[in-house]
């Protein structure tokens, strides 16, 4: 009789085509059998018997900001990864920006891979960043491994990544063009958000409903036409992150139409959270581009129901609490990110599959199947196959629970997401089929200290 290292019995496995009784035989990290409607006729070092919980492919978080190094007051590799691990991600794509030193060259890169290298508890891969200094250094990062490249054209926050003007930008699409890579933007106008932000300033106007509409949604869609047009003429691949609203994903469609290389993420806090959020919770719930109004929520929602999203990411951009209070009414000056990674898999089934009666297979294609099929890690990652790499998510969706800051893995335990009721809870994960995470615990490395 065969014996594997891991087998997971009577769990109901979660495919794109459907959803089947069955168990999953792991060896070496790798999925070496997966019956379906009868048992498993084989040993294992360990045995997990899942009946009535759901098994699905390990999320792949396209977006996170783990600050490491040079930021780890911030957040790092350590935390972050546990809160990923808690939140049933079994593999994240690092921002290469908010590290210092940023991830602009090959040098930067390996001491970003060697932290991870050292202290992720799951999969990792690195963006590299494309600003006005580094367009000599794209080839090299690509050969390098990078999964791709991000950048900003509107100013990013952090005084040592700076933000590309339309010339940069357009040189560096023909040369992620050249190695056949992809761009990853974000895009907001800086004259409009510039000029509008001074203006409201200068009149004293910095509450949350002011800073909201200094960002406004037309701001978005200016970028993201001028961004498609050189797209179209240069022939670089296109990847626009946090999408906040249905306008800027519809202009994003027309383009795909026309037959460019682009697709479109949004974030959990744009399908959960509204402008309401950010007056009543604070600095906690800025980001930008901001969060909208009910109905830009809701029509997000009909977006990600009719396919016209193509990926579902964190955009994780934590930071100290300090760093998130609102002084004196002032919403510009507190920082702008959210703090989520840990339950993107918590607002897809609450709002989404309960709330909204989306089917799990369509979580499962937007949060872990296209993201590893965008950025060529599919088949090894994305589904649950022979062969594939044993990254896996045991869920519960009888149980409901309270998110309280305790429950946070993060370095700094704050989130919009403290006192809401989510049903559906991760109960395992599994990353190269060793199991991270277990009833509430991470089950490997050594405990450590965070902060509140």
């Amino acid at each position: 009789m065969t014996t594997y290292d891991l087998i997971i019995r009577n769990g109901n496995i979660v495919s794109l085509e459907s959803i089947v009784q069955g168990d999953i035989a792991i060896k070496d990290g790798k999925i070496k059998e997966v019956s379906i409607g009868k048992n498993l006729e084989a040993n294992a070092a360990r045995e997990i018997n899942a009946e009535g919980q759901h098994i699905l492919p390990g999320l792949v978080d396209t977006h996170v900001h783990f600050n490491e190094p040079g930021r780890t007051e911030w957040e790092g590799v350590q935390t972050g990864s546990r809160s990923l691990a808690a939140g049933g991600v079994t593999t994240y794509f690092d921002m290469p920006l908010n590290s210092t030193p940023p991830t602009i060259n090959k040098e930067n890169l390996e001491l970003k891979r060697a932290c991870s290298e050292e202290k992720s508890v799951v999969n990792y891969y690195f963006w590299g960043g494309l600003v006005p200094e580094n367009i000599e250094n794209i080839k090299e990062l690509h050969e390098s491994g990078v999964i791709g490249f991000k950048a900003f054209m509107s100013p990013s926050g952090i005084a040592d990544f700076n933000h590309v003007d339309d010339i940069t930008i357009f040189k560096g699409m023909n040369e992620i063009a050249s190695i056949g890579s992809l761009l990853a933007v974000h895009a907001e106008s800086t004259v409009i958000c510039d000029q509008l932000a001074e203006a409201k300033q200068n009149q004293n106007k910095t509450s949350a409903k002011d800073f909201a509409e200094s960002r406004p949604i037309i701001s978005e869609i200016e970028a993201v036409r001028r961004i498609i047009s050189y797209a179209e003429t240069t022939g670089c691949k296109l990847h626009v992150v946090h999408a906040s609203s249905r306008k800027v994903v519809e202009i994003i469609n027309e383009a795909k139409q026309r037959g460019v290389d682009i697709t479109v993420e949004t974030c959990p806090h744009y399908l959960s959270l509204t402008l309401k959020d950010l007056e009543e919770k604070g600095g906690v719930a800025k980001c930008c581009p901001p969060l909208r109004d009910d109905q830009e929520v809701e029509q997000l929602w009909k977006a990600v129901e009719n396919g016209e999203i193509d990926v579902i990411a964190s955009d994780h951009s934590p930071a100290p609490a300090y760093m998130k209070d609102v002084v004196n009414g002032d919403f510009f000056k507190a920082w702008g990110g959210i703090s989520g990674s840990q339950s993107t898999l918590n607002i897809m089934l609450t709002e989404g599959h309960f709330n909204r009666h989306l089917p799990l297979e369509k979580i499962v294609e937007l949060t872990s199947t296209n993201p590893a099929k965008l950025f060529g890690l599919y088949p090894h990652k994305g589904v649950i196959a022979v062969d594939s790499d044993a990254d896996l998510a045991i869920v519960n969706l009888n149980e409901s629970f309270e998110l309280k800051k305790e429950d946070l893995f993060y370095r700094h335990q704050h989130s919009p997401y403290v006192g809401r009721e989510f049903k559906g809870k991760v109960t395992t994960t599994i990353v190269n089929g060793k199991v991270v995470f277990e009833n509430g615990r991470i089950t490997v490395g050594e405990e450590i200290v965070i902060n509140s």
